[in-house]
């Protein structure tokens, strides 16, 4: 009998064990899957903040009217129109905006960003400009374009740049005449109407909107930024769009 007892013994033992031990193990998979399914919330309260984040980016660079063009469209930039509005402007496809911005900003990344020359004849391209260069280091060339400037060595202003960023190639048109004869590379913001045929890289976008060329340069800003390492993400951006505008005389008043 003694022997059975003991036996009995251990069984209840071996099975009071192997309760505990299917309890425990059932706890640690409660906690890990608790855990998990923190984690997994947290990871969609983070995406659901970063697509509503950038659904309202959007929608604000819409707003914006960096795609309108203009009512005429050239055969250089067909290929980034997508359709004509009511009105008849040629509307551009701002997907095709954002990647040419994304491929600008990584050439000019790679560039010594000192020698980056950024021109505007036009006066709502003049704020934008100087934020520009403000921001990422590169040389604003404001005002009228002085013939020579990139290919006179003796005048004062001369410079030797590695890319030239025009704001309109109709109204820069002296600057990218004299990049081409200097064999410098040139960005350019164009509209539906622009000639491009010695633009290296078009930037399709609405190139005579005050809040449009702010947008079109603070988003060039931010990419520049980004690829130079100055900052890590979107949200360091601590520059506004509105910095960027060109104020009329009656908003400075």
């Amino acid at each position: 009998m003694s022997d059975d007892k003991e036996v009995q013994d251990m069984n209840v033992d071996a099975e009071t064990e192997d309760d505990e031990e299917f309890n425990n193990n059932n706890n640690n998979k409660d906690n890990n899957n608790t855990s998990k399914e923190e984690s997994v919330s947290t990871e969609s309260q983070q995406d659901a903040d970063y697509i509503s984040e950038s659904d309202n980016l959007e929608k604000m660079i819409l707003s914006t009217g960096i795609r309108v063009g203009t009512p005429v469209k050239t055969k250089y930039m067909t290929q980034f129109i997508v359709r004509a509005n009511p009105e008849g402007l040629y509307i551009l496809d701002i997907s095709k905006t954002l990647a040419k911005i994304d491929v600008a900003a990584k050439f000019i990344g790679r560039a010594n960003i000192s020698r980056v020359a950024v021109t505007s004849a036009r006066e709502y391209g003049k704020t934008p400009v100087e934020k520009f260069c403000e921001l990422t280091g590169a040389r604003g060339v404001f005002g009228r374009f002085m013939p020579g400037t990139f290919t006179n060595p003796s005048l004062p202003k001369y410079m030797e740049p590695e890319i030239v960023i025009v704001t309109d190639p109709q109204a820069d048109q002296q600057a990218v005449v004299e990049s081409t004869r200097a064999g410098v590379p040139i960005v350019a913001i164009s509209n539906s109407d622009n000639v491009t045929s010695k633009v290296d890289l078009v930037i399709p976008a609405n190139n005579r909107g005050r809040k449009a060329l702010a947008t079109v340069y603070w988003l060039l800003a931010r990419e520049v930024l980004k690829k130079q390492g100055t900052i890590k993400s979107d949200s360091e951006m601590k520059v506004s769009i509105d910095d960027f505008e060109t104020k009329l005389v009656e908003e400075i008043s």
